[in-house]
């Protein structure tokens, strides 16, 4: 059964930090890129970072370029999203899903389509406080 599981949100005021982690489960980790997604209320789901573990690819919405990290420890199926300098516009529910591990260019084109990801964890809760 694929699983994946999102830990490590909370309160944090602005200007901190905070990792989430996603830990994946019952499927073969390299063969596939993780996502990470957020949903504030009343917004659609937007595509925040992604990694591909086959490659070490990675993938930042401009939004969150030069404060978000997202890395990958394959030997535990775990993906971190390492989020510094946090602004109240960062809150949301953080999800992180799974899509198959296409090439770099196709990869780059559809990691921030929701629809191209076919699992995803419960998600997890981060409120930045100003």
């Amino acid at each position: 059964e694929v699983q994946l599981v999102e830990s490590g949100g909370g309160l944090v005021q602005a200007g901190g930090s905070l990792r989430l982690s996603c830990a994946a489960s019952g499927f073969t980790f390299d063969d596939y890129a993780i996502g990470w997604f957020r949903q504030a209320p009343g917004k659609e789901r937007e595509g925040v970072s992604c990694i591909s573990s086959s490659d070490g690819s990675t993938y930042y919405a401009d939004s969150v370029k030069g404060r978000f990290t997202i890395s990958s420890d394959n030997a535990k199926n775990t993906v971190y999203l390492q989020m510094n300098s946090l602004k109240p516009e960062d809150t949301a529910v953080y999800y992180c899903a799974r899509i198959r591990g296409f090439d770099v260019l196709l990869l780059l084109r559809l990691w921030v389509l929701p629809g191209a990801y076919d699992y995803w964890g419960q998600g997890t809760q981060v409120t930045v406080s100003s």
